[in-house]
């Protein structure tokens, strides 16, 4: 109980109350005061729905049912796709249908409500609904009399699952998975929630379809007022106001936000930790340039307490999506490609100003697991590993191949066994549930080596004997459900992460798998209009790309040219901004839609600019086209992402946390932000020299011959190579040494 509770407080989306305010408005207003039993059934609905996001709703958690049968007695169309959620639903007797042309016409033809209901292949109460309601026959038939059922893939369709959830938030305040929306045949909602039992689903089922078989203009009524919310909220205001960027404002911004840092046990105050990774990047940068110590020693901690943490798999590398306790200790096992594309970055960066082993030892391990689980031979990267996997007793069981017991150790380290368990907590300090353990580290390699007598080369070979041999076991055991599709944005994501890796570490392999991924990018999901796919699996790339892919891709591309300085890569990237600003580009707003121009229209057409655990593309962007209107003098792109971030600037200084990505963007204009040309046939080596240095606040061009790129034009020469250091297009005088261009731009921070 105590470990649901803890999942409970933090696995939601809130919304503004304002917002929220605004719906309730709505629904008692004076044209609804004659109507009782509309007025009453709203009512009623919407204080059960209330109590059940206070509780059950907020169940975000990962798991999947694994179904080995052969034989099924019912199959709906959703066999036919490729999602590995959409499949495990397809042998329901629900009819489900995937979201296509054909299943919406059929809704209007035979004008049925809709039940849209979204999730993803790692979502443990996505299943259990699917247990309780969608595999129960008699369900399935009011479902299948009355209604029209579509399954989403939320991470496939994002923008469908972007315009529902936000009506849940709407109805509610708050939003999870599963979500589940009741809309009018012409997707317009009506009645929305996350988790329901078996019980309160047919009850809404049945009141809803009596509602809209006997009252459907109440319905379309309140289904248009609920739409206007809808378009009405995450609306950005223009802000015509002068652009100013002071670094005191960021102080102050920060300075509010450091009451929720626990600076004991790293993230954030709470009895859950999720880690950040944008989040504790920005600190990270922030710290340094302005030398704020306790901000250091905060994401220090906090990256310390990951890696040390049961969230970190000590065994095979890689990070589960959170923890359920304050100590980083008991993970909840899925393993997202996100959440380890983006650390395997943040853990890059921070060796660069501590030298740290322990953050060196983490990105490897990190990187060696997702090339074990989570890499297709072809440089593609998969998407998750399920939390649950079958136990000794053939049932799925959270963290089963994870976690171990006393008598498992004994039995495969003998002798070792002693060491091992002081090194890991082999005690009531591990001990999780069913008397077994989550491995986890409480002391420094050097206080544990001097505290037991060994040399720190003794014990780091005693650690790399005791992974092999845990890992060699583990594999025995029936391995997490693979979510085998891949994406796009986040496939960038897991390159940049490459990228990070060699630019701190040149390993040449490293550099190797981030060029076949980018070259994956290019030849499946870009197409020959400019225009990039969502998703791959099983040879087919499909589904048309939203703003996340092409922000994340050009942002991954720019990071490629810095360490190659093949001009592919940066004009890859430029194409790909000139693409978005011709197809997602409002121009009353200066900000980017989340969908295309040329894909079909939803009832809403949304914008992503709150940053979450990965930034939001808005952001990407703005950082994108700051970077691109330096490297190509285009004032085009400077202008714009000055005006985004102005448009921002109020909401990011007010609730930091969720515009750390913004407020990132802002350091660039409130401090001195350094253009890096290399010219010369010693480019490279000098490249690969000037990124042994945490610098921040620096872009890197450079070419080992002539080039067209205007921040490159007339700066080579021959048999010579030069560092141009440059600020606002003046230029220091060019140096040969990057120790000296570097001193020059470290005295700015």
């Amino acid at each position: 109980m105590k470990r649901l509770i803890s999942l409970l407080k933090h696995n939601f989306i809130t919304v503004n109350p304002l917002k929220i305010k605004y719906y309730f408005s709505f629904l008692v207003k004076k044209n609804y005061s004659g109507n009782v039993n509309y007025f009453t059934f709203h009512f009623v609905y919407m204080r059960v729905l209330y109590l059940l996001f206070i509780i059950p709703f907020l169940f975000i958690s990962c798991n999947r049912k694994q179904d080995n049968s052969e034989n099924h007695k019912y199959t709906n169309d959703l066999i036919k796709e490729t999602s590995p959620y959409l499949l495990q639903h397809a042998h329901n007797p629900v009819d489900w249908k995937a979201w296509n042309k054909e299943a919406l016409d059929k809704a209007k033809a035979e004008n049925k409500l809709i039940i849209i209901s979204v999730g993803y292949s790692a979502c443990h109460w996505c299943h259990v609904m699917e247990e309780e309601s969608f595999e129960n026959e008699a369900i399935a038939k009011l479902m299948n009399d009355h209604f029209i059922s579509i399954k989403v893939d939320r991470e496939e369709r994002p923008d469908i699952d972007q315009i529902y959830m936000n009506a849940v938030q709407l109805m509610t305040g708050k939003g999870g998975w599963p979500l589940n929306c009741i809309a009018l045949p012409d997707g317009r909602p009506i009645f929305g929630g996350t988790y329901f039992t078996k019980e309160e689903w047919t009850k809404a089922l049945t009141e809803l379809y009596d509602l809209y078989k006997n009252n459907p203009e109440k319905a379309t009524e309140y289904a248009d007022k609920l739409v206007k919310g809808i378009q009405d909220s995450q609306l950005i205001a223009v802000n015509n106001d002068e652009v100013s960027f002071e670094n005191l404002e960021i102080f102050t911004a920060v300075k509010s936000w450091q009451k929720d840092l626990d600076y004991k046990q790293g993230g954030l105050v709470g009895e859950t930790k999720f880690p950040m990774p944008g989040t504790l990047s920005f600190l990270l940068r922030y710290g340094i340039q302005n030398n704020d110590k306790s901000i250091q020693k905060y994401v220090q901690t906090t990256l310390v307490k990951m890696a040390d943490g049961g969230i970190y798999d000590a065994v095979g590398g890689g990070f589960a999506r959170y923890s359920v306790d304050a100590k980083w200790h008991i993970p909840h096992f899925e393993k997202m490609l996100y959440d380890n594309a983006q650390l395997v970055s943040l853990y890059s960066d921070a060796y660069l100003v501590t030298k740290d082993e322990l953050y060196k030892k983490t990105v490897l391990e990190t990187l060696d697991f997702v090339e074990r689980e989570l890499m297709a031979s072809n440089g593609a990267f998969y998407s998750s590993l399920d939390a649950d996997s079958k136990n000794k007793e053939n049932k799925l069981e959270e963290g089963a191949y994870y976690v171990w017991t006393q008598q498992e150790l004994k039995s495969i380290l003998k002798s070792d066994y002693s060491l091992f368990q002081k090194y890991y907590n082999i005690n009531e300090n591990g001990l999780w549930e069913n008397q077994s353990y989550v491995l986890f580290k409480s002391q420094s390699n050097k206080d544990f080596a001097i505290r037991n007598k060994l040399t720190l080369k003794e014990l780091s070979a005693k650690v790399k004997s005791w992974k092999q041999i845990l890992l060699a076991a583990r594999n025995e055991r029936t391995r997490p459900h693979l979510d085998n599709k891949t994406l796009t944005s986040w496939n960038a994501l897991m390159l940049k992460g490459y990228i990070s890796a060699y630019k701190t570490f040149r390993t040449p392999h490293h550099k190797e798998i981030a060029l076949k991924n980018a070259d994956f990018i290019v030849a499946n999901q870009l197409k020959k209009d400019g225009s990039l796919f969502h998703s791959y699996k099983d040879g087919k790339s499909s589904i048309n790309g939203f703003s996340e892919d092409y922000a994340i891709v050009a942002d991954a591309f720019i990071a490629l040219y810095e360490i190659t300085f093949d001009e592919k890569w940066l004009n890859e990237a430029k194409q790909l901004t000139d693409y978005m600003l011709r197809h997602f580009w409002d121009k009353k707003s200066n900000m980017f839609y989340f969908t295309s121009d040329t894909s079909a229209n939803l009832i809403a057409r949304k914008m992503e600019i709150a940053d979450n655990v990965i930034p939001g593309s808005n952001s990407i962007l703005a950082h994108n086209l700051f970077l691109l209107g330096h490297y190509y003098s285009n004032d085009l792109y400077a202008k714009t992402a000055l005006k985004m971030l102005n448009n921002v600037k109020a909401d990011a200084l007010q609730s930091p946390a969720e515009y750390y990505n913004w407020l990132n963007l802002m350091l660039n204009y409130t401090d001195e932000y350094f253009e890096v040309a290399l010219s010369g046939k010693g480019a490279i080596s000098k490249m690969m020299q000037l990124q042994t240095y945490y610098l921040p606040n620096i872009l890197i061009a450079g070419s080992t011959k002539e080039s067209t790129i205007p921040i490159l034009q007339n700066r080579f020469i021959d048999n010579e190579t030069y560092i141009y250091v440059c600020v606002n297009n003046a230029c220091k005088k060019p140096e040969k040494e990057v120790g000296i261009a570097v001193s020059k731009i470290k005295n700015s921070l």
